[in-house]
């Protein structure tokens, strides 16, 4: 089955046509601006990329939805209530499944989840110290994101490394957005996003986690909640700290603003592996993908300085030279280390097949 994988990001479409074995037939790139698709550059690629046997769209939002499902009428409906809560991704997304609907007819086409491989968190994760009432009528729990790459990911390393069915595999995707993943025996147990994608470590330019308390201050100062939202998404991050959310930019410069968003990502970095450790009870092997993740030896071989109480140590020749997968662990090493080169879209191939197979 040949499927093509239509991966909607913040800025682009990136589409893949993808062999039954996975093999990369033909990719094209779409533009993607504020909240829409260029619907006329999208359908001009989808016709070039010929007619596949099935399409897999990427949603960064499937509420309480554990796996992919078959895209109809009622789920476009469906994931359109979401917008809420994934305002930058979810009506690109849509845009995507409309334009491919319509430039490929007959086409089954599979949405394939970002927030699906962590329906399945332990209550301890997933559940916030909110009232009862919140949780129960808004819905309110941790959901995480970046689910397609962290179980693809977990898996390749598997593979790489040689690593044990049961095994424990802390996942760190590095890139504009950035989360880690606890993942057990190919599932996940913990992870840095929560509700929305906001939570958790420093990314380029949204927060990550901070003090609830120093928001609702910023509110009592007469900051306005959207010019909040805005700063903590599109203003904040490496950008805040740095002026710059490139970390490329980051890692070329010496001045101290550099230096301090670089302290400050990492620092936040180890933490958040820690807690995924922690969430583990041990930890096998640790794996950075991701724009970041794959192109950054500095940040892996600072992160992994900060994680040497947990067994982890670099081969310094392996990670400076790391191009796609790579095991670049340590001969001695207690713990496993490795990149590996972000393909969502193998994942949503697998996903899609799967559906369409049932």
């Amino acid at each position: 089955m040949r499927v093509l994988t239509v991966n909607t990001g913040s800025s682009s479409v990136k589409l893949r046509l993808l062999g039954p074995d996975d093999a990369l037939l033909r990719e094209h790139e779409a533009a993607a601006h504020g909240t829409a698709v260029d619907a006329v550059s999208l359908r001009a690629a989808l016709g070039e990329l010929g007619r596949p046997d099935a399409v897999a769209h990427r949603v960064v939002h499937g509420g309480e939805r554990a796996g992919p499902a078959l895209l109809d009428a009622a789920l476009v409906e469906e994931l359109g209530t979401l917008t809420p809560l994934a305002p930058l991704h979810q009506p690109k997304a849509l845009g995507a499944i409309a334009c491919a609907a319509e430039a490929l007819p007959g086409v089954p086409a599979v949405a394939c989840f970002d927030t699906a491989f962590h329906a399945g968190l332990p209550a301890a994760a997933a559940t916030y110290a909110l009232p009862a009432e919140w949780r129960e009528r808004f819905g309110l729990r941790r959901r995480g994101f970046h689910g397609l790459s962290h179980a693809y990911a977990a898996r390749r390393a598997g593979e790489l490394l040689g690593l044990p069915a049961d095994a424990r595999v802390v996942t760190c995707h590095l890139g504009a957005g950035a989360s880690l993943a606890a993942v057990r025996a190919g599932a996940s147990v913990d992870t840095t996003m929560g509700f929305t994608p906001l939570e958790g470590i420093v990314m380029a330019t949204r927060s990550g986690s901070v003090d609830p308390g120093l928001v609702l201050w910023l509110v009592a100062q007469g900051i306005a909640p959207t010019d909040l939202h805005d700063a903590l998404e599109h203003r904040s991050g490496l950008l805040g700290l740095a002026g710059t959310g490139d970390m490329r930019e980051v890692l070329a410069r010496r001045d101290d603003r550099a230096r301090l968003a670089l302290d400050v990502y990492l620092h936040r970095l180890a933490g958040a592996a820690a807690a995924m450790a922690a969430a583990l009870r041990g930890l096998d092997a640790l794996v950075f993908t991701g724009g970041v993740g794959e192109r950054a030896p500095a940040v892996r071989g600072g992160a992994a300085e900060r994680f040497v109480f947990l067994g982890v140590a670099l081969d310094a020749a392996a990670n400076a030279g790391a191009i796609g997968d790579a095991d670049i662990s340590a001969s001695a090493a207690g713990v496993r280390c490795a990149v590996v080169a972000a393909r969502e879209d193998v994942e949503m191939a697998r996903q899609a097949r799967a559906v369409l197979a049932a």
